[in-house]
């Protein structure tokens, strides 16, 4: 649901009723992830996806029911075998939908997320009789308003699961006990993550780096270029970046609060700033590091940063030469390369071609997390 935060905190400020399906369990290969939503006003206006076209009719006439009848349901979508036609997956895996009119908890953590915050919204998908699809609504420093309904120590242990979630910037799948405990009849909870985009760092303003920019805002990441030469770090020169910066790069570098989603991407390939710059951000619990360079300049840098006390554990984490090998020459294809690197080491691919494969395309990512 709190993908579609803009739009439905727009719908919420008009005054709109509205109900949302969101894909609360993904198995196999199916074409949205976990948290995915379509949302359904009264007036039959629809926003969002959840299946890329192949159970949407199913869908939005469950969130019309859902209006009707002020009910949440729980509703399980798979891939039909016997005749295509059918409400199914043709893509062969299975989704679960919470359809759900909004209340006033969700509808502010809709509010909360389209205003920047960072939120996340739990709500009980399997448990108590009677409880399906309450909500809560918490906060990076732990506050909280809404409620589950089984009890206060429930509501602390999901918001104590939220909160680590929170921090990862992931949404997830979690399982308790109905008191909050680690036994006890089982409760499942949907936990849906809203944060602020991930930060790119792009270090050389050179036009590998206007390319990078252009990627790596397609990929929904908050830009940042900064090198050293104020005659080369102008927003002029990179005006699709949110902030030019001309400074050293590991100054630069020790002034920001990262978090466990920053790419950091080198590209000067200049020693002078590489060493002091990559001494730093391999230090750093960043998700990627990565630099420009040719296999020559990569094993003199090794050296480099090794002198400077670098561990083999914290040079192994180093992606040099930055970027996958898909023959890139232009700025262009070079930027593609570093961006399906990045990609892959997000989200544990091999790179590889998927012809070559026999696993899964979409495996399961987001498997139950049991407390």
């Amino acid at each position: 649901m709190l993908e579609l935060a803009e739009e439905l905190a727009r719908w919420s400020a008009q005054g709109r009723t509205f109900a949302v399906a969101t894909v609360a369990g993904v198995h196999g290969s199916a074409p949205r992830p976990l948290g995915a939503a379509l949302a359904v006003a009264a007036d039959g206006t629809a926003a969002g996806s959840v299946s890329g076209g192949c159970v949407e009719g199913a869908v939005y006439e469950l969130c019309r029911e859902a209006l009707t009848s002020g009910q949440p349901v729980l509703q399980r979508f798979g891939y039909a075998d016997d005749d295509a036609f059918a409400v199914g997956l043709t893509c062969g895996g299975e989704i679960e939908m919470l359809v759900a009119p909004v209340d006033p908890v969700t509808t502010a953590a809709v509010r909360a997320a389209a205003d920047g915050a960072s939120v996340a919204l739990v709500r009980l998908l399997a448990g108590p009789p009677g409880l399906l699809g309450r909500a809560l609504l918490v906060t990076q420093d732990g506050t909280y308003e809404g409620g589950l309904g089984g009890g206060a120590a429930l509501d602390a242990t999901a918001v104590r699961e939220a909160r680590a979630l929170l921090h990862a910037g992931r949404t997830g799948l979690v399982e308790v006990g109905a008191d909050g405990a680690r036994c006890g009849e089982p409760v499942r909870l949907l936990v849906e993550c809203r944060v602020p985009p991930p930060r790119m760092l792009v270090f050389g303003a050179i036009d590998f780096a206007a390319a990078l920019v252009r990627a790596g805002k397609f990929l929904g990441h908050h830009v940042t270029v900064c090198d050293a030469r104020p005659v080369f770090a102008t927003p002029a020169r990179f005006p699709e970046a949110d902030e030019v910066v001309a400074d050293w790069p590991h100054r630069y570098l020790e002034r920001q609060q990262l978090d466990a989603r920053t790419v950091v991407c080198v590209l000067t390939h200049d020693a002078k700033f590489d060493i002091p710059l990559l001494e730093r951000a391999l230090r750093l619990p960043v998700a990627y590091v990565g630099a420009m360079g040719s296999r020559r300049t990569h094993a003199a840098r090794l050296a480099r940063l090794r002198a400077a006390g670098l561990t083999d554990a914290e040079l192994a984490r180093l992606h040099s030469p930055i970027g996958l090998d898909l023959g890139a020459r232009t700025p262009e294809e070079t930027a593609l390369s570093i961006a399906a690197e990045i990609v892959a080491v997000r989200h544990g691919g091999s790179g590889a071609p998927l012809t070559a494969g026999t696993m899964p395309i979409h495996p399961d990512a987001h498997s139950l997390v049991r407390t």
